[in-house]
C-alpha cells in the first residue's frame, strides 16, 4: 500500500496508541508514537511528520503547552486534538493556538480518520497554492499559470493579449523593452505588421491598471526607446 504520510500520535494511554496506530497503519500512514510532551517535541523536530495527533492531557507538557511551542517556532504542521473533557473553553483555546481540527474521546476510529484525510488534504492543497508561481508588485498579483491578474484584490478583465503582455513586462520589470523587443517576445519575429499595436495594447492595458497617462504608476513610457515596467515588489 502506498504510504500516504507519515503521522506522530501523541498520547499517554498506550491503549489510545494502539488503537490508532493500528488504525493509521490500516489506511496506509506511516505511525511514530510519544507518551509525553517533552519527546513529542523531540520526534517533530527529528523527523518532521505530516500531522500530529495530540492528546490534549499528558504529564509535563500538556497538549495545549505543545501547540503553543510549535506555532511560536512558525512550525505549522497540521494538529488534531484529542481530550476526553468536552470542555468547550479548551477546544476554543486550542483552535486559537493553531489546532487544525478536535476530537472528543471517546471517538470512533472511522470518525478519527475521515479528520485525518481531511486536514491533510486541506493541508496539501493549500501548500500546492502557497507554492504556485505568483508575480506580485505592490497591489498587483499576476497568475501566469491561471491566466489570471488582480489589482488590489479585484480581478483584471484582460485580454489573451493583454495578459501576455502585462506578464512579459511584470516579469521584465525594471528592464527598458523597445518596441520590436515586445513584438518578437508577444507577436513573434515574423509579425509585419505596425508597431504601434504595442502602443494601442500598451495604452488599454494601463486603463485597467487605472493608471493616470501623465504619470503612470506601473508602465513607464521611455520616449524613443520603448516602455518600462516599475513599481515595488511586495
Amino acid at each position: 500500500m502506498k504510504n500516504k504520510g507519515k503521522i506522530l500520535v501523541v498520547d499517554d494511554e498506550e491503549s489510545i496508541l494502539r488503537l490508532v496506530s493500528y488504525n493509521l497503519e490500516r489506511e496506509g500512514y506511516e505511525v511514530l508514537t510519544a507518551a509525553d510532551g517533552n519527546k513529542a517535541l523531540a520526534i517533530i523536530e527529528a523527523e518532521k511528520p505530516d500531522l500530529v495527533i495530540l492528546d490534549l492531557m499528558l504529564p509535563g507538557m500538556d497538549g495545549i503547552d505543545i501547540c503553543r511551542h510549535l506555532r511560536l517556532a512558525r512550525n505549522h504542521v497540521p494538529i488534531i486534538m484529542l481530550t476526553a473533557r468536552d470542555d468547550e473553553i479548551d477546544k476554543v483555546l486550542g483552535l486559537q493556538l493553531g489546532a487544525d481540527d478536535y476530537v472528543t474521546k471517546p471517538f470512533s476510529p472511522k470518525e478519527l480518520m475521515a479528520r485525518v484525510y481531511s486536514v491533510l488534504r486541506r493541508y496539501r492543497l493549500k501548500s500546492e497554492a502557497d507554492q504556485e508561481q505568483c508575480l506580485t508588485v505592490g497591489d498587483l498579483v499576476v497568475y501566469p499559470e491561471r491566466f489570471q491578474a488582480s489589482l488590489k484584490g479585484c480581478r483584471l478583465d484582460l485580454t489573451p493579449k493583454e495578459f501576455e503582455l502585462l506578464t512579459y513586462l511584470v516579469q521584465n520589470r525594471g528592464r527598458v523593452l523597445s518596441r520590436d523587443q515586445l513584438l518578437d517576445a508577444l507577436w513573434g519575429y515574423t509579425f509585419v505588421g505596425d508597431t504601434r499595436i504595442i502602443d494601442v495594447h500598451i495604452s488599454h492595458l494601463r486603463e485597467k491598471l487605472q493608471e493616470d497617462h501623465k504619470s503612470p504608476r506601473f508602465i513607464k513610457t521611455i520616449h524613443g526607446v520603448g516602455y518600462k515596467f516599475e513599481g515595488e515588489e511586495s
